[in-house]
Order: structure tokens, then C-alpha cells, then sequence
């Protein structure tokens, strides 16, 4: 099981029956990404009654946050999930336990209990995913403008830029030899970011893992735990990032670019100055997954079974928008 921590199935029974759920019946490791444990829990439904998504039983993801997410961000990231779910975004509710807590604590760290979405994540996303998830994007930042909570963005260029010195050259050229080069690339980006584009709460973190569809139907937006008060252009531009390139960022896909913005456009048109910036926020957005994916590969325990991602994925992304300006986004 794909996990930092191993809850053995009496003790995720015990932590079940303090939601109104059901009991247990089963409990998988997801091997996915490198900060929490997750676990896909079936249980046997309300009161032991039919389940949301199943005759049977009922599914939730179940969260360990075990590094990079602070406890006490939990109430903002938690209650944003419910605020966008009650405004029709396809976004998860977050499962209160029986006293209406938000997340519990279990051997010392948070877990929380979260509605789990049909859908399937696109590997290789067509024409109308991109759109779709262009418009999805664009109706979140809609609805998330009137959210009473705000949560500032620490993973901006200037702490990008603080994370990779951090790694110092000589660990960043044991990754790759050229990853070094990007320091003062990453200077440059911090020093020229603008600070007075219109903002909302964003998700920062779209990539199509962290879509579900149906389809060409948008099912679900999940993990929101990078999720903070910032400029909505760059989460547009932090998802043409994800979304336009191969896997490993050498090929650019600029007409799947070119609809992603369309249909976040069909609902929020961007401003010129929005417009202006977009190479500048995508190259900002490059830097950010460059930081810390390389910051990952370092300090990832050797015993945790997760895959490292490579750093360079988002440098050969990053060169392509520092060549193409405007042309990226077209």
C-alpha cells in the first residue's frame, strides 16, 4: 500500500464509526503523490443503508496529511470544498464526523473524510476535456468570490526561488546537469511578477490528475490543498502548463492551449492586461513545479514507495513559453 503511514483495518474501522457513514467494509492504499496517505474507503452507507454512488455501499476518499499541508490551513481548504460543492461546482463535499468536525486528528496528524466523484482522469485529454476544464476553471473563480476565507499563496516566485537555493546547485545538477541554469531564470520571473491582477481564490494545482470526467464532461475538481487567495491568470496559466504538453514537457499541443482558454474565456474573459501577462505567469507557473518537484527529489524518504517527478518536465515547459511569448497562447 502506496503510503507513508499504514492504519491497520481495525484502526480505519474505529476512525469510520466516527462518521455517520456506515461501517467499514473495505480500505485501498491510492499510490498517488508525495505529501499525504490516501485511502479509497467503501463502507456500507448511511445508517447501513444504500450508499450515494452504489446500491450497496457509499465511497470516500480518505486524506492523512502527513507533510507540506499546515493543520491549521485544514478549515480553509475543507470549507472551500463545501462552499463550491453548494454552488453546483463539480468539487467534493467534505464529510463532517458526528460532532461536525471537519477533520480529526489520529496519531498525531489530520486526516479528513472526503465525498468520493465518478469520473476518470484524461491522459491524454482531447480537444473538448480542455475546453470543458477551461469552463470549469472559469466557473470556480466565479463561484469562489464570495468565500469568506483567504489563505496566502506561499508558494509564489519569491519562495520558488528560496526553495531552489535552498537545493543548492550542486544537488540540483545531481538531478540533471542543467537544472542548475535556472536559478537566475527563476530571479528574473520573482522580480518581474505583477502584483495588480484581478484575483480570487484558486486552485493552483489543475493538472488533469486533479480533474475527473465523464466523458468530455468535468465530474470532478479535486485537491485543492495548494488552493489560496492569488491571481486568477495564473491558475489559467498554471493549467495550460499542465494540460498543453506532453508528459515530459518536449512537445507543445498549442491548439488544445488555444481551447482551454476559450472556454475559460467563455465565461470570464480575460482583461489585456491579463492577456499581456500570460507568458510571464506561465514561465512563473513552470517555476513553481520545477521548485518543487526538485525539492521532492531530494528530501523524498528512500523507504516511500511514491515515484519522484522529474523536475526538467516543467524546465522544457518553461523554455517553450521564454521562446514563445504571446505565441503560446494565440
Amino acid at each position: 500500500m502506496a503510503v507513508y503511514t499504514d492504519l491497520g483495518t481495525e484502526r480505519l474501522a474505529e476512525l469510520i464509526a466516527a462518521y455517520d457513514v456506515g461501517d467499514l467494509v473495505s480500505a485501498k492504499g491510492i499510490a498517488e503523490g508525495v505529501s499525504n496517505s490516501n485511502w479509497l474507503i467503501e463502507t456500507s452507507g448511511k445508517d447501513g443503508g444504500p450508499g450515494k454512488d452504489s446500491a450497496q455501499s457509499a465511497r470516500f476518499i480518505l486524506t492523512m496529511y502527513e507533510r507540506r499541508i499546515e493543520t491549521a490551513d485544514l478549515p480553509f481548504f475543507l470549507d472551500l470544498l463545501d462552499h463550491l460543492s453548494a454552488a453546483d461546482c463539480p468539487v467534493p463535499r467534505t464529510i463532517h464526523d458526528r460532532e461536525g468536525a471537519s477533520f480529526r486528528m489520529v496519531e498525531g496528524k489530520a486526516v479528513a473524510l472526503i465525498e468520493f466523484l465518478p469520473g476518470v482522469s484524461p491522459t491524454a485529454p482531447s480537444a473538448a476535456q480542455a475546453h470543458a476544464v477551461g469552463v470549469a476553471l472559469a466557473r470556480m473563480h466565479a463561484a469562489a468570490q464570495d468565500f469568506p476565507g483567504s489563505r496566502v499563496n506561499d508558494l509564489g516566485p519569491q519562495e520558488n526561488c528560496a526553495t531552489l537555493e535552498s537545493c543548492g546547485s550542486a544537488a540540483l545538477a545531481q538531478i540533471d546537469p542543467d537544472l542548475p541554469e535556472v536559478l537566475p531564470r527563476a530571479r528574473a520571473v520573482a522580480q518581474a511578477w505583477p502584483s495588480d491582477l484581478p484575483r480570487s481564490i484558486i486552485h493552483s494545482d489543475l493538472f488533469p490528475d486533479n480533474v475527473l470526467m465523464l466523458g468530455d464532461r468535468v465530474s470532478g475538481l479535486i485537491d485543492f490543498y495548494f488552493a489560496c487567495h492569488d491571481t486568477m491568470a495564473y491558475d489559467l496559466a498554471v493549467t495550460h502548463a499542465a494540460w498543453c504538453f506532453s508528459k515530459d514537457g518536449s512537445r507543445f499541443d498549442a491548439a488544445l492551449g488555444h481551447v482551454l482558454v476559450g472556454g475559460y474565456e467563455s465565461v470570464r474573459p480575460l482583461g489585456r492586461d491579463e492577456r499581456d501577462a500570460l507568458p510571464l505567469l506561465a514561465e512563473g507557473a513552470c517555476l513553481r513545479f520545477v521548485a518543487s518537484r526538485a525539492h521532492d527529489w531530494i528530501e523524498t524518504p528512500a523507504g516511500a514507495l511514491v515515484i519522484r517527478k522529474d523536475p526538467m518536465d516543467f524546465v522544457r515547459r518553461w523554455n517553450t513559453y521564454r521562446d514563445l511569448g504571446q505565441e503560446a497562447f494565440a
